[in-house]
């Protein structure tokens, strides 16, 4: 099923998005390490290109272990890679790696940005990847993430060198460098653009490939008797979460060393060797603060000083009600000297999405040093945390769908708030004051109830929920320019910050011995899984009618008469009936058994509208759109529901069309294929629209079923790496060829020796052979060739308009009994002839294929429809059957 096809199911109410599985800290874990990080003001920036180049050992021990302020800058957000959980390529994948990142910080304690250049896929070096990055615009970035951040020490992941072996990698290495040295250069980058200068003090780059070279070793596998395991544990959990790249690793107990090499210093020993700290020479405690502030706030700082000590002092994990008063005095006087120290350095903001970034809070007679800003508003905001703990509050806020419809002012009639259930429990020994509770984007609570709450009980009030806006990955929402990066521009805040802020949100303020504190959680719906339990989903405001296409892009054979099923979702959101009319637009040459249709759709619910195309189209690429009507309003936009239970849900919004690419194509006479799906595999969706006869086969089916029916199989990207049945197969696949079979085995994994599945020696380069250019010219060595001749001669233009690549994962070493059939290399490199391999095994043929088709089809290239076509036509030949091992 293609990602538009699951969207679709999805759309119609053939799933449900779960909410991300990734339990919160609570209870005396959350507490004590909160409590233990009081007074800590330390920040650390760390530095790389993909979602999966953070090293979370590092992050976990500064941020878990040493109460560190972390963050990681990923560069991209991974959507040129590759996907092993499912469909999405792309943007989507993008958005699926993002969460992941997320669901990563949740666990291992640290913040997220992102600039905003898009994953264009692999690059050999850092010139390739200038060409598609603005070099300014990204570095740009980085400062602004630097400024907005403000850390005291900046850590590169990578070295900024070739040897980094992936130009993203590299270009990561260079901009954190840069940025280190420009964040505080206020002529090229000015403050009404990037936000108040900020110097860093340090700079460092990871060791971990040459241990030998670090300057700093840090035990990341050190035990916390709090959490109950060490960093590396918290760590190894926290990379599990890329589960779409297969980054699953084990949580190893016992010493583990990180390496850092400190690069650059402003501050510390001038031999970095005799560091014995990340920190040395960097007063990141509370030493040095009271110097700093006005003489009308000291007074106010050392009263929290000492009521954060007294808190410190008197705190029992089995009964916190002792530390709540002092907390609460702690946070009264901190806030007072934070007030009275002046006003905060200006940041970059965006009021809504897509907005250009203003300064907020520009700087008065008498500015706040943002060091020290920093330093008060990270306890104030520990303190608040601390507080709601220890007080024993918890605040749910529940609804009775997962979506409410986008206000539209024409429509009058139709319900389009939703009632949201906000409940404050308290749980703790003293009574809590509830002033209010707001359910909506706002980032106020109404001071409407004035309830006293007593201990051990709990109060639920209803809001309504209205929403003026589709929630969305805010980065798509002004798309991209050139392809390569996004134009919505970034500001001051953290990933988390930014995605939370486009979430209907409720607020509860309270009032715990006397301090105001505000208490925000999503709004979610709430239900009970018979096998998974409690699921909460985050609730999306979404277009009251929503309509899409199954595809955004699909085959259809030029010249020919064809006959084709449209199909055309849609979704109401509204608590009631909504009557909607579908009207298609298509391309010169197609017609359709009907110009609209009507559907009732109950509440909530979907339908598919079915339109029977006909016709003829010529050879080109053409576009089909589809509209909704409801209520004297058009609608011409759907969304694709990414869902994954180890991630939040996503939608994807795009315009309801959907792109034909007509391909002239001659198919194989009596043509029956089996066809494993692999990883990010639209093979199976792209044979059908060519109208090939396909059936696919479940992997842990091959080893009995009659194999013998099929005129060729299939193995999509990473089959074997995918499905463990497939390399238990693998013997009866290759029987299947010896007795006249045709057998076409996409890419595999950087070593496909692994798995000793080839029928003759391959080898590979570590990295694997790649030729990244998609432009990269084609040699064919075989013009002759059956499977470059039959039934379609594959000719130049079908290396026309290839998308991110060419070849991935090749051979470099290849057994003289294969017969190889293309060379092609990127600039200034070495030819590779990896990319199409035959060779005859007893009456069959074996076909192994790198060719990057599995990010062509979905894109609809025509010369890679044309050549999987070739690649599944095999000889008219009987295959007798082969036996069941």
């Amino acid at each position: 099923m293609s990602v538009a096809a699951a969207t679709a199911a999805l759309l119609v109410g053939g799933g449900a998005a779960r909410a991300q599985n990734v339990a919160p800290e609570r209870g005396a874990a959350a507490l004590g390490s909160t409590l233990a990080g009081l007074g800590t003001t330390a920040r650390v920036l760390t530095v790389a290109a993909h979602p999966d180049d953070e090293d979370t050992p590092i992050i976990a021990w500064l941020a878990r272990g040493r109460h560190v302020e972390t963050a990681y800058l990923s560069l991209t957000r991974g959507d040129g890679g590759q996907n092993l959980i499912g469909n999405e390529l792309g943007e989507a994948l993008g958005a699926i790696r993002t969460q992941e990142l997320l669901s990563a910080r949740r666990i291992d304690g640290g913040r997220q940005y992102f600039t905003r250049a898009y994953d264009f896929g692999f690059s050999k070096n850092a010139e390739e990847t200038y060409e598609h990055w603005p070099k300014d615009s990204i570095l740009g970035d980085v400062v602004r993430v630097v400024r907005a951040f403000r850390p005291h020490v900046m850590i590169g992941f990578f070295s900024g060198t070739p040897r980094d072996g992936h130009g993203h990698h590299q270009v990561s290495g260079l901009l954190a460098r840069e940025a280190y040295e420009l964040a505080g250069d206020t002529v090229r980058y000015p403050v009404v653009d990037y936000g108040a200068p900020w110097t860093p003090q340090k700079f460092y780059r990871s060791a971990r490939q040459q241990p030998d070279s670090a300057t700093l070793r840090v035990n990341v596998g050190e035990y916390d008797p709090l959490l109950g395991r060490s960093y590396f544990e918290v760590a190894a959990e926290s990379r599990s979460q890329h589960k779409s790249q297969g980054f699953g690793v084990l949580q190893r107990k016992g010493a583990v060393h990180g390496y850092l090499r400190r690069e650059a210093a402003r501050v510390g020993p001038a031999n970095a060797n005799a560091e014995q700290s990340l920190f040395e020479g960097i007063d990141t405690t509370w030493i040095h603060l009271p110097a700093a502030l006005p003489a009308a706030a000291r007074s106010a700082f050392d009263s929290a000083a000492v009521a954060m000590r007294d808190a410190k002092a008197r705190y029992v994990a089995a009964d916190p009600s002792a530390i709540v008063a002092p907390l609460a005095i702690a946070l009264r006087q901190l806030r007072k000297a934070r007030s009275l120290a002046g006003s905060p350095a200006p940041r970059l903001i965006t009021a809504r999405v897509g907005m250009p970034p203003r300064m907020l809070s520009v700087p008065g007679d008498s500015p706040v040093e943002p060091g020290l800003w920093d330093a008060l508003s990270l306890t104030v905001s520990r303190l608040e945390t601390a507080l709601v703990l220890a007080a024993g509050i918890a605040v749910e806020a529940t609804a009775p769908k997962a979506t409410v419809p986008v206000r539209e002012p024409a429509k009058t009639a139709v319900n389009d708030s939703m009632p949201v259930s906000i409940t404050v429990y308290n749980r703790g020994r003293a009574p809590v004051r509830v002033m209010g509770a707001r359910a909506d984007l706002n980032q106020t609570a109404a001071n409407d109830i004035g309830v006293m709450l007593a201990a051990d009980s709990a109060t639920t009030v209803v809001r309504f929920l209205i929403a003026t806006e589709s929630t969305s990955p805010w980065w798509r929402f002004s798309g991209r320019r050139g392809g390569d990066w996004f134009l919505t521009p970034l500001d001051a805040r953290d990933e988390m910050q930014r995605q939370e802020s486009t979430l209907p949100t409720a607020r509860a303020e309270l009032q715990i011995a006397g301090v105001s504190v505000t208490v925000a959680v999503p709004i979610v719906n709430r239900f009970a899984d018979p096998i998974k339990g409690d699921q909460q989903v985050p609730v999306h405001a979404v277009p009251g009618i929503a309509i899409g296409l199954e595809n955004y892009a699909e085959y259809i054979r030029a010249g020919v008469p064809v006959e084709r099923d449209l199909r055309v979702y849609i979704q109401s959101a509204y608590p009631e009936s909504a009557t909607v009319t579908v009207s298609i637009d298509l391309p010169t040459g197609l017609r359709a058994d009907s110009a609209d249709r009507a559907r009732k759709l109950g509440p909530f619910m979907g339908a598919v509208v079915t339109f029977k195309v006909r016709g003829t189209v010529a050879e080109g690429r053409h576009q089909i759109g589809a509209l909704a009507s409801h209520e004297g309003t058009i609608s011409a936009t759907g969304y694709a529901t990414v869902a994954y239970d180890h991630i939040a849900p996503q939608r994807l919004y795009g315009a309801s069309g959907l792109y034909l690419s007509a391909v002239e194509v001659k198919l194989p006479a009596r043509a029956r294929i089996g066809y494993v799906v692999g990883a990010g595999d639209a093979g199976v969706e792209a044979l059908r629209q060519l109208d090939i006869v396909v059936e696919p086969i479940e992997p842990a089916t091959l080893g009995s079923i009659d194999l013998s029916r099929f005129t060729s199989i299939v193995l999509g990207p990473r089959a074997y790496e995918s499905h463990e049945a497939v390399v238990r197969s693998n013997a009866r696949l290759l029987d299947y060829v010896r007795r006249g079979g045709n057998l076409v085995v996409q890419y595999g994994a950087q070593d496909m020796n692994r798995f000793a599945v080839t029928p003759f020696p391959l080898q590979w380069t570590r990295p694997a052979a790649r030729v990244t250019m998609e432009t990269a010219p084609v040699t064919v060595l075989q013009p002759d060739h059956p499977l470059l001749t039959s039934p379609n001669r594959i000719g130049e233009r079908d290396w026309a308009d290839w998308v991110q690549e060419r070849a991935t994962y090749m051979p470099s070493a290849i057994d003289p009994r294969y017969t190889t059939l293309l060379a092609m290399h990127d600039p200034n490199e070495a030819e590779q002839r990896g990319g199409l391999l035959v060779t005859n095994i007893g009456r069959g043929r074996y076909v192994y294929v790198t060719l990057a088709l599995f990010r062509q089809l979905p894109a609809g290239v025509p010369g890679a429809a044309r050549l999987l076509t070739n690649l599944v036509s095999a000889p008219p030949v009987a295959v007798p059957a082969a036996k069941s091992r």
